[in-house]
C-alpha cells in the first residue's frame, strides 16, 4: 500500500510541477510582494529603526522569508479550490489511485514552489547587504525550520482550499498570516510595543520563529526560541493536517 501511495503521489506530483512551470509567474509574484517589503523597509524605515550592531536587512530577513511562505501557500488553496470545483477530484476517486495522494502532492507542490521563492528572496537579500557568518548546520536548521513551516501552512491552505465558496474565499485565508508578521518581532524589537501588543507580540509563533532563525544567522546562542519555535510549527501543523484529512474525507465521501 506504501508503495501504491508513494507513486501515485509522485506521479501526481509530476502533474502540479507540470502546472507551476506553465505558470512561473505565480512564483515571480510569490517572490515579490515580500522583496518589495524588503526594500521599503531597509531602505526607507530602516534607518530609523534601531537593531543595535544587527545590519537591518539582516534583522529583517528571518520575517521577510516567513512572509513569503505566507504569501506562497495562497496559491496552494487556489489551485485546490480550482480542482475541486473542476471536477479533477471526482476523476481520480474514479481511478484505483491512493486518495490521500491527491492532497499530499498539492501539498509537496506548494513546498517545492515556496522553497524557490525563499531561495529568490535570500539571493536579493545578498545583493542587499544581508550577510552570515553561519555554518552549514545552522544553514541546515533555518532550512528544516522554514520547510516546517511551510508544510504547517499548507495544510492549513488546503483546509480553506477544500472549504472556501469562492476563488476569493481560498485565497483571502492567508491574509491574515501574512499581516501576523507585523505583531512580531520581526520588524522591530517587541519592547518598544506598548504592554498589550507586547504581550501578544512576545507570545505568538510567529516572534520564535523569527528569533530563532535570526540567532541562527547570526551564530548566536538560540535558547529556548528554537524549541518553541518546532513545537508551534509541529502542533500547527498536526492539528492542520488532522482538520485537512478530515476535511477532504467530508468532501469526498
Amino acid at each position: 500500500m506504501s508503495k501504491h501511495f508513494f507513486g501515485d503521489t509522485a506521479a501526481l506530483l509530476g502533474r502540479s510541477l507540470r502546472h507551476i512551470t506553465r505558470s512561473v509567474d505565480t512564483i515571480v509574484t510569490t517572490a515579490i510582494m515580500p522583496i518589495a517589503m524588503m526594500l521599503m523597509f531597509v531602505y526607507v524605515f530602516g534607518g530609523a529603526i534601531n537593531t543595535g550592531s544587527v545590519s537591518y536587512v539582516n534583522y529583517l530577513l528571518p520575517g521577510i522569508l516567513l512572509i513569503t511562505v505566507a504569501s506562497g501557500i495562497a496559491y496552494t488553496a487556489f489551485r485546490l479550490f480550482m480542482d475541486m470545483k473542476g471536477g479533477i477530484f471526482e476523476r481520480f476517486q474514479s481511478m484505483p489511485i491512493a486518495r490521500s495522494s491527491v492532497l499530499w502532492a498539492h501539498v509537496l507542490t506548494s513546498l517545492v514552489a515556496n522553497l524557490i521563492s525563499l531561495v529568490v528572496v535570500v539571493l536579493v537579500a545578498l545583493l542587499m547587504g544581508f550577510r552570515s557568518g553561519a555554518g552549514v548546520p545552522a544553514w541546515l536548521a533555518v532550512a528544516g525550520m522554514l520547510i516546517l513551516f511551510t508544510l504547517a501552512l499548507t495544510w492549513l491552505a488546503v483546509i480553506a482550499g477544500l472549504s472556501a465558496k469562492s476563488v476569493d474565499g481560498a485565497s483571502a485565508f492567508s491574509y491574515p498570516l501574512i499581516f501576523l508578521p507585523f505583531l512580531s518581532s520581526a520588524f522591530v524589537p517587541t519592547d518598544t510595543m506598548p504592554g498589550p501588543l507586547r504581550v501578544f507580540a512576545e507570545h505568538q509563533p510567529v516572534t520564535s520563529i523569527v528569533n530563532a532563525i535570526r540567532d541562527l544567522f547570526t551564530q548566536q546562542p538560540v535558547g529556548t526560541d528554537i524549541w518553541i519555535a518546532l513545537a508551534w510549527c509541529v502542533g500547527i501543523l498536526i492539528v492542520a493536517y488532522v482538520f485537512a484529512m478530515n476535511t477532504y474525507r467530508r468532501k469526498i465521501s
